[in-house]
């Protein structure tokens, strides 16, 4: 199973002191991998060097014990999450943003430490790139339902690994990516020992085409995700079933920051205002006649249900443009709670369906053992009570339109947006609020996601935000439309809702559980035998 002997963790027999001689460098090679990462995500999006981190470091614990391993993968992980999540402190301080970030790094470690354990098995590379979807599988379900931002695939809004998420979704596209930067380390490690077998005809051949066909491997993987987009969906909003013509409102804040919602009426008025102007075009002839309007998240931070006078200002935007409005509203109840909501608001009838958010962010909209958090931050008392975790899936029928309802942060949790799909939506909406990030870099890696879930399920993904970026985003991934941050937006857009099912779509969580048993089966084999070792030692010593 192995390609050379081990010492119990995946290293090879060496002496510690020349382990330790090679540990600075391994460290800067880590944390060079991490920052590779950092400039594929938005912000700098340049997604092939996300590659550039898994092959870092395996590179920098090949043949290292676990313990290096973990070192190496923390490194990694820092460099990684404390400027990708930057956003986090941006009005709340340091604390929860490297708090945030160091917990991120954590797994990045225990990933590290498993790399390292795998690293003298044969065919390292894949079991290496299947420990990447576990470690991520992991993080986005741990702790307090995980956290599931800054993963591989998400870094993939462009190029030829965007189209394996129709077959595999997010998981797919981050082992792909994995893979082949574990594959260029081995092929790196491959061209060294050609190299130092230059003089050695009858080595230098076997190396030789061990290196060949590694590079071969290498440029395979993205080679076969450029031919996997060819029976997917192209850029048309309107191919593959009956449209609707769609509206987005940004009406935008006030004021970036925590204290946007201190004037939430000035917020209503905005997206009323923005409504009103729209319908003034349409009769006028300048904007196609929308089949529904779609507003963003906290875009009615007053309660319609208790305010008559909120409900008298959505109600005239909705009779203005003669169609419904999908409203993101806070929501009195239940009991104590408040519930984040998208309310289809009539023009006739007033508010009908709605959609209450299933996933509140944990220390954000609600705040577990509040006193045990405090104890580290008084900023969770800015959360002065706590969100009901919604129980219904958001499929609504908004003007005849099937629409899959996702509230901000749920775009990135697979399994929140697949049971929207499957659950009949013919399009899907982001109502999301990203006024308290400020002009950083959240907008756009949110955005990611959602161009992510366009191309997983075949689906046009509308966009809608209070403050940027709103975006029409086409099912093969592409921006038919986009806002910029703070500046009011109208979208108007034909719409198919398209009822087709993806690979990925049918397959669901099997190829992440598939990808994850691989890994963990790596681990197994190599922990396995050292802990039967260690066994018959202590019997031995007695």
């Amino acid at each position: 199973m192995t390609e050379e002997r081990d010492t119990g963790s995946g290293a090879p027999a060496g002496t510690g002191r020349r382990r330790t001689r090679r540990l600075p460098w391994r460290t800067a090679l880590a944390a060079a991998g991490g920052l590779a990462m950092l400039l594929a995500f938005p912000g700098w999006s340049l997604p092939p060097l996300a590659v550039l981190g898994p092959a870092a470091l395996a590179l920098a614990v090949r043949g290292q014990r676990a313990r290096s391993g973990a070192w190496l993968g923390l490194v990694c992980g820092l460099a990684f999450f404390v400027p990708l999540l930057s956003w986090t402190g941006i009005y709340v301080g340091a604390f929860p943003w490297l708090a945030l970030a160091v917990s991120q790094a954590l797994f990045l470690a225990l990933l590290g430490a498993a790399g390292a354990a795998v690293s003298g098995l044969r065919l390292w590379p894949l079991w290496t790139a299947a420990l990447w979807v576990a470690d991520e599988a992991l993080r986005g379900r741990l702790p307090l339902g995980g956290f599931p931002w800054g993963r591989l695939g998400l870094s993939q809004t462009d190029g030829a690994f965007l189209s394996l998420a129709a077959y595999g979704g997010v998981p797919l596209v981050s082992f792909a990516v994995a893979l082949t930067g574990t594959l260029l380390a081995a092929a790196l490690l491959a061209l060294a020992r050609v190299r130092r077998a230059a003089g050695g005809g009858a080595t230098r051949g076997p190396a030789l085409r061990t290196a060949a066909a590694l590079v071969a491997a290498v440029l395979a993987v993205p080679l076969l995700g450029a031919l996997a987009w060819t029976p997917l969906p192209g850029p048309s909003l309107t191919a593959g079933g009956p449209t609707r013509t769609v509206a987005v409102i940004q009406g935008d804040v006030p004021e970036a920051g925590l204290e946007f919602n201190a004037r939430r009426r000035a917020v209503l008025d905005n997206h009323v205002q923005q409504t009103v102007q729209l319908a003034a075009a349409v009769a006028a002839g300048d904007q196609a006649q929308p089949d529904l309007v779609v507003w963003p998240e906290n875009s009615s931070d007053i309660d319609p249900y208790r305010n008559a006078d909120a409900a008298r200002q959505i109600s005239r935007a909705a009779e203005a443009i003669g169609a419904p409005i999908l409203v993101g509203a806070v929501v009195e109840g239940p009991g104590r709670y408040l519930s984040n909501t998208g309310i289809v608001w009539d023009p006739e009838t007033g508010p009908g369906d709605t959609y209450v958010k299933r996933h509140p962010v944990p220390l954000a909209e609600y705040v577990p053992a509040r006193g045990f958090f405090r104890f580290f931050s008084d900023k969770v008392d800015l959360v002065r009570r706590d969100f009901a975790h919604g129980t219904e899936v958001g499929v609504l029928d908004v003007g005849g339109a099937p629409v899959g309802d996702v509230i901000c942060f749920e775009v990135v949790y697979d399994s929140l947006v697949a049971d929207t799909v499957r659950a009949g939506a013919g399009m899907l909406v982001v109502q999301t609020n990203n006024a308290t990030f400020g002009y950083t870099d959240e907008s756009e890696q949110q955005l990611a996601a959602s161009r992510l879930r366009a191309v997983e399920f075949g689906r046009t993904v509308v966009v809608a935000a209070t403050s940027g970026i709103s975006a029409v985003v086409a099912p093969d991934g592409s921006l038919a439309r986009r806002s910029e941050l703070f500046t009011p937006a109208v979208f108007v857009e034909d719409v198919a809702q398209r009822d087709s099912t993806t690979v990925a779509e049918r397959l669901g969580a099997a190829p992440e559980w598939v990808l994850t048993a691989l890994g963990a089966g790596a681990v197994l084999a190599v922990a396995a035998p050292a802990l039967r070792r260690r066994q018959r030692a202590r019997r031995a010593a007695r």
